[in-house]
């Protein structure tokens, strides 16, 4: 009689083989007694990913979907497979260092009143990933997202990411942990409610924890396990960084509307359109300044991001609302 795993991680794979490769190589090398199973729903890649991990790991489940059902309808279908008391949901673009996996469920069996417990992300240079925890979306926090800020004023409450500088062994609580790396108790997703499936992509992890959180479960983060992340790898190869800023605004509109209401809602949106109109400005006047060409192509990128915004603020572009829905 097979025995049931302590864990099922769950990979949502969208064109994106080498980062899955890599990923799938850390689990299984890292984890030799192999208490865990691994299942992989390919979400309508130009080619079937899946019939090479078939080949390459016998021991994965692995699901084709011929329609891309976003990041939450993917990852609902694969725990749909899952047998495990515990889920970890796991990006593509990840590798897991050391035992984080068997450190994380340590964690969150041994936290009390404990659903969710993220862990520390790094990014591809080994620098701490200050977004693998977070605080809820404010119109304050959304309108200072600023990676300079956080790093030179880290302990700033707007963040909620003291925990990622502190020494302590024990799991502390946050309001958001990155969906990148998030282990759950199946009794706790299930009960929630699964990803909600309002949202295309972005924002599901907020969406989860915050589910879980009014449930009356804690959300935790344990700095004692460590994946890195690479980031971006699976929406970046065929997406610029206008159409990722848009849907991740498009998104975090739905939550307010959800969580605070219409008026917050429109109240964010406007927030977003000042707020992109006053980095423009800023930009305009830097570009002149700009000696190097590669400075130049930075500044021109940037401002063509956030030009994409304020016209998504305005009305004029709709491309996220057709993935979203009207929000």
């Amino acid at each position: 009689m097979k025995s049931v795993p302590s864990v099922s991680i769950i990979i949502v794979n969208w064109n994106s083989l080498p980062y899955l490769r890599e990923c799938l190589e850390s689990i299984f090398t890292e984890n030799t007694s192999h208490d865990f199973e691994v299942i992989v729903v390919d979400n309508a890649s130009t080619v079937d990913e899946t019939i090479a991990i078939r080949a390459e790991y016998p021991s994965v489940v692995a699901i084709r979907s011929e329609k891309n059902l976003g990041f939450a309808g993917a990852n609902n279908l694969g725990s749909g497979h899952a047998s495990a008391p515990f889920v970890l949901f796991l990006n593509p673009d990840t590798k897991v260092i050391g035992s984080a996996i068997h450190q994380m469920l340590a964690q969150l069996r041994s936290t009390p009143g404990a659903a969710i417990m993220g862990c520390r992300l790094l990014n591809t240079d080994g620098s701490v990933q200050t977004s693998c925890i977070q605080r809820f979306p404010t119109i304050l926090n959304q309108c200072l997202d600023l990676e300079f800020l956080r790093e030179h004023w880290p302990l700033w409450n707007i963040w909620g990411i003291a925990p990622l500088f502190s020494d302590a062994h024990e799991a502390a609580d946050v309001e958001v942990v990155s969906g990148a790396c998030l282990t759950m108790t199946r009794e706790a997703f299930d009960s929630v409610g699964k990803f909600s499936e309002r949202y295309f992509m972005y924002a599901e992890d907020v969406d989860l924890c915050y589910q879980t959180r009014k449930a009356g479960w804690r959300v935790c983060y344990t700095g004692e396990a460590t994946v890195v992340h690479h980031g971006g790898g699976t929406s970046k190869p065929r997406k610029g960084n206008d159409w990722v800023a848009i849907m991740q605004r498009q998104a975090i509109l739905k939550f307010c509307r959800m969580a605070h209401g219409s008026t917050y809602a429109t109240a964010y949106r406007a927030a977003m359109g000042f707020n992109a109109a006053c980095r423009l400005i800023i930009l305009a006047a830097l570009f002149p300044l700009q000696r190097m060409a590669a400075e130049k192509r930075i500044v021109h990128s940037t401002s063509a991001k956030w030009l994409s915004v304020l016209k998504w603020a305005v009305g004029l572009d709709r491309r996220a609302a057709k993935l979203h829905g009207n929000a």
